[in-house]
């Protein structure tokens, strides 16, 4: 059985954070875009 004290791998804990940050990240994206008026992959050289 796994160690669910542990903080690291596929735990509850670590995929909350994920979770989050990821969200964090949409939202941010969204944000330059708006301000730039331009897509994420042209503010970063690809489109």
């Amino acid at each position: 059985m796994a160690d669910t004290s542990s903080r690291f791998g596929f735990v509850s804990f670590a995929e909350t954070w994920n979770g989050r940050l990821a969200m964090l990240g949409f939202v941010i994206g969204l944000a330059t875009e708006l301000l730039t008026g331009q897509g994420i992959l042209s503010q970063i050289g690809l489109g």
